[in-house]
């Protein structure tokens, strides 16, 4: 039994609580300073308010002001923040965490600074202070895991992927149930890129829902091939971004690519997103009528990213004829472009040239 500490109150935060506590590990769900109301209806009744979920008796909620407390005699801490909320978990951390205590994290997401790309542990890891920066331990969970079906315990299959292989495998023992499988995966780069890029393309792939309507096709065509188009592209250029950043192609054909592309397309608020967006509205308008208080994680990411990839691409740094549809969902989410997607240009390269 270990003493775990999950840093933010979400649905994957809250959700990945149950199978640790199904483990017999206590866990401590600490909500961050937006999750004040999460953090009281778990004291109250026991029911996480947006999983609709009772949690396991073993979780015993925190407000963020008593993260020290909660991580005094942590055995792991497990960040569970969305992506813009990592260089808030890094101060928070900085200020309470133990050198010997690793983090793992379910955060996913690329930053882009102008000139490259980094990966969301490697922008923890620099948001932590001199004392902690270089040492401590950091890995993730990454692979295709809807929240609510973990709360649940759905069967769910993940990967947990880090630098330190030994780390890897004490972390997957202290994770894996009959229903909640994990494999270790040790490259961290390729698929920290699969996981975050694999939100764009999901968004891409929502927006088949929205050109359905606005063209008025009947039930009995669905525009499956539609989608299937975008899932392919999408995957076609994760793998050209996972080569670029030195990461591993098995990662993009397994569960941390095609896995989580497909039940990220699936549904849920890329996919919301999406729909709005193919029936032809422009992105701020969408957010600030229909999902106000939303992430958009596809379109966060693509707003985190946008300049950069652009910025690569005039650098001769990447090859724009590998990355037609990431740019045009860039120009649709950053600049309210209205949808045109790039058919013509798509799968550049498949045969060598």
């Amino acid at each position: 039994m270990a003493n775990i500490v999950i840093l933010g109150a979400g649905l994957m935060g809250s959700a990945f609580s149950v199978p640790l506590s199904d483990n017999g590990h206590q866990v401590r769900l600490v909500g961050t300073h937006l999750d004040g109301d999460i953090i009281e209806e778990v004291h109250e009744s026991g029911v996480h308010p947006r999983l609709k979920v009772r949690l396991p008796e073993t979780v015993v909620p925190y407000t963020y002001d008593r993260l020290g407390e909660a991580t005094q005699d942590a055995d792991l801490v497990v960040v569970g923040v969305n992506s813009l909320g990592v260089d808030w978990a890094a101060g928070m951390l900085g200020a309470t965490l133990r050198l010997e205590t690793p983090v793992l994290m379910l955060t996913k997401g690329l930053e882009g600074d102008g000139e490259r790309l980094r990966i969301l542990p490697d922008v923890l890891r620099g948001g932590l202070p001199d004392r902690l920066r270089d040492r401590v331990r950091i890995a993730a969970v990454g692979g295709p895991s809807i929240a609510g079906e973990v709360a649940v315990r759905h069967q769910t299959c993940v990967v947990v992927t880090g630098n330190d292989a030994a780390l890897l495998e004490r972390l997957a023992g202290m994770l894996r149930t009959p229903r909640y499988h994990v494999w270790t995966n040790t490259d961290f780069v390729g698929v920290e890129v699969c996981v975050a890029m694999k939100n764009v393309y999901a968004l891409a792939v929502g927006i088949v829902g929205g050109l359905l309507e606005k063209e008025g096709a009947t039930a009995d065509y669905v525009m499956y091939n539609l989608a299937a188009g975008l899932f392919a592209q999408g995957l076609w250029e994760i793998a050209y971004l996972v080569d670029h950043a030195g990461g591993r192609r098995e990662s993009v054909f397994s569960l941390p690519g095609a896995g989580d592309l497909y039940v990220t397309s699936m549904g849920g608020r890329n996919g919301r997103m999406g729909r709005l967006l193919g029936l032809g509205m422009a992105y701020t308008d969408a957010k600030t009528q229909h999902m106000p208080d939303v992430t958009i994680e596809g379109a966060e990411l693509a707003l985190a990213i946008g300049p950069t990839i652009e910025q690569m691409v005039m650098d001769g740094k990447l090859d724009a004829a590998r990355l037609p549809l990431l740019r045009a969902m860039i120009h649709i989410v950053c600049n309210d472009a209205p949808v045109a997607l790039p058919w013509d240009d798509f799968f550049a390269g498949i045969n060598g040239a």
